[in-house]
């Protein structure tokens, strides 16, 4: 075998320097060709070097867009999209007077693989039409959020709805790789009691005292998605309804 020592090899003429045809350039024990050469970077300001396998190129990757629902809908897959991430949360159920608040909306989470999907239909819990009562009233129950058939929450139960001057019980995720209750409603205080149970996105809207009127109805949409509502102050103050639920997509290539 032949050594040749250069400190540059340039071609005769032209840009390039040609290897014949049966030939390889080696680099230590890796031959040179062109799998072994990077692309090209120019255009693909952002992008990632991504291999399939037998070759490399240049591509978006990561979360590329975030699609959020608070009413009924359909999902739509972006171009290029594989893999999604997905959150979704029930409404709260509504409060009732002398302290007693409704139950904060389920949660699930899943990463969900989406290669062979094109679109996904979403349903978004609402609280009760009646909203928040006064003491001792039913308050209405919080409606259930789906995402397809891959997962869905139950809504969280209004104050007495499970039992008489009690709060309500909180709704929970399932199909989810995480699935967790909401925060469940205080019970009966003679006063204004504590705020309705917090979800997964926070809190409830706050309580008051009497010189604020109906203050936790007044306010009942300071709240977090998928909220319990708040108990009004004692028998004569009503209580705020439930928030209502929410579903947010993370769309990765």
């Amino acid at each position: 075998m032949s050594i040749l020592k250069v400190n540059e090899l340039r071609p005769q003429s032209g840009p390039n320097v040609t290897i014949q045809s049966g030939y390889t350039l080696r680099l230590g024990s890796k031959n040179l060709d062109a799998s072994s050469v990077m692309p090209s970077p120019s255009g693909h300001a952002g992008k990632l070097l991504i291999s399939n396998g037998s070759s490399r190129n240049w591509e978006n990757h990561g979360a590329v867009q975030m699609d959020v629902y608070t009413s009924n809908g359909t999902w739509y897959k972006p171009s290029g999209v594989k893999k999604i991430l997905v959150r979704i949360c029930a409404s709260g159920g509504a409060g009732s007077g002398v302290g007693e608040a409704g139950g904060a909306g389920g949660y699930a989470e899943e990463i969900i693989d989406v290669t062979g999907v094109s679109s996904i239909s979403v349903t978004v819990g609402q609280p009760g039409s009646w909203g928040g009562t006064y003491y001792s009233g039913g308050a209405a129950n919080g409606g259930t959020t789906s995402f397809g058939n891959y997962m869905s929450a139950s809504g969280g139960n209004g104050a007495n709805r499970n039992y008489q001057h009690c709060g309500g019980l909180p709704g929970v995720g399932s199909g989810g790789q995480l699935n967790i209750y909401g925060g469940g409603g205080s019970g009966h205080e003679y006063w204004s009691g504590y705020p309705g149970g917090g979800s997964f996105f926070g809190g409830a809207g706050a309580t008051g005292h009497p010189r604020g009127g109906h203050y936790a109805y007044n306010h009942q949409y300071r709240a977090a998605k998928g909220s319990g509502g708040s108990p009004g102050y004692h028998t004569s103050r009503r209580g705020a309804r439930g928030m209502a639920g929410v579903v947010c997509v993370w769309n990765f290539r």
